[in-house]
């Protein structure tokens, strides 16, 4: 039996309700596989696959259950402007070719697997980063709260004088627990640390998740203010926080959802990225995949916490080393229940 979360979803599920994107050009990959096959279909948020985030880690699940399970698999992206009748379409066409599971990445889909998943009862849907109520669905969640509560602890010893930023890419439910966390892990360091929040886009305009052009003029907004550390949750938006941050001389960037140091896309901004919060979306698909072709297939819902490395903070660069100890001791606290940690601002 795998644990179940006793998350609140109201909260995401109302934000799900505003969160659109389009079928209109999206794309796909698909795999050719013989008979009885595993066959992955997994159908991304906005930005897809090359996010150099939060859809890459689900991408790198996927393609390490491809490679050892010998899998099928078709990919479908969300786009922006689409509508709630387009989500459901893409994952009843990945029911109908026959694949199994079927994995939505992004809250976004929440509804629409709630709809899907119970037409099609034998096969097995993966949501993440929300809670459905059907039986067949495996809600793959996570503590970024925590994650971002190191990243605090790490900003706030990192920064010359206690000015940090963090720039969400949309004023939602999830988004707002990495900013109270990190939020939370900058005071309890540094007290006097001061910490503007500052988000991309509101309600159903999905911009801030997919325009380097607003993140990188945001961070520069707040450089030029004194920031020094600064920390964007916005997707691929991040990627042009990362660059102002780089241009900037004495200041530093904290990526999020991938180790964005080892990005191809911005390894060359990698000596001004302090470490990124990574949430390991590829353990949740990779999990529900295996559990599939082993015949077992994983339902309700599972937090993939700080303590079994469900997120966790990237150390390449060896940035961290000489503040490794004070956020090892935090990591401590909040798994053994010493430090609660805000999931709100």
């Amino acid at each position: 039996m795998r644990r179940v979360s006793k998350i609140t979803a109201a909260s995401i599920a109302t934000a799900a309700l505003a969160f659109t994107a389009t079928a209109c050009g999206e794309s796909s990959t698909e795999s050719s596989g013989s008979d009885g096959t595993l066959k992955i279909g997994m159908a991304y948020d906005v930005g897809g696959r090359g996010d150099n985030s939060f859809n890459d880690s689900a991408a790198r699940g996927l393609d390490k259950a491809k490679a050892e399970f010998k899998a099928e698999t078709k990919e479908l992206t969300a786009k922006n402007g689409e509508t709630p009748a387009d989500r459901e379409s893409r994952l009843a066409s990945l029911a109908e070719g026959g694949y199994n599971p079927v994995i939505a990445v992004g809250f976004a889909y929440k509804d629409a697997v709630d709809k899907v998943a119970a037409k099609y009862p034998k096969v097995n849907f993966g949501l993440v980063d929300s809670l459905a109520e059907a039986k067949n669905v495996d809600n793959i969640v996570f503590t970024e709260e925590q994650g971002s509560y190191l990243a605090g602890v790490a900003a706030a010893l990192k920064s010359k004088d206690g000015q940090i930023g963090f720039i969400g890419g949309v004023d939602l439910p999830l988004i707002k627990k990495f900013a109270a966390g990190f939020e939370q892990g900058v005071l309890e360091t540094n007290p006097k640390a001061k910490v503007q929040i500052q988000y991309l886009s509101t309600g159903s305009d999905l911009s801030g998740f997919g325009s380097p052009d607003k993140g990188k003029a945001a961070a520069k907004g707040m450089l030029d203010k004194g920031i020094d550390v600064i920390y964007a949750a916005a997707g691929g938006s991040g990627a042009g926080a990362i660059e102002a941050v780089a241009g900037q001389k004495g200041a530093w960037a904290i990526g999020v959802d991938s180790d964005q140091a080892k990005d191809p896309a911005l390894s060359k901004y990698a000596n001004s990225i302090l470490t990124s919060v990574v949430k390991n979306v590829d353990t949740g698909v990779y999990d529900l995949a295996k559990s599939v072709k082993d015949g077992k297939p994983l339902t309700g819902t599972h937090t993939y916490s700080l303590a079994e490395n469900g997120v966790s903070l990237t150390t390449t660069g060896d940035h961290l080393t000489d503040i490794q100890a004070k956020i090892d001791e935090a990591k401590k606290k909040i798994v053994d229940g010493t430090i609660k940690v805000k999931t709100t601002t």
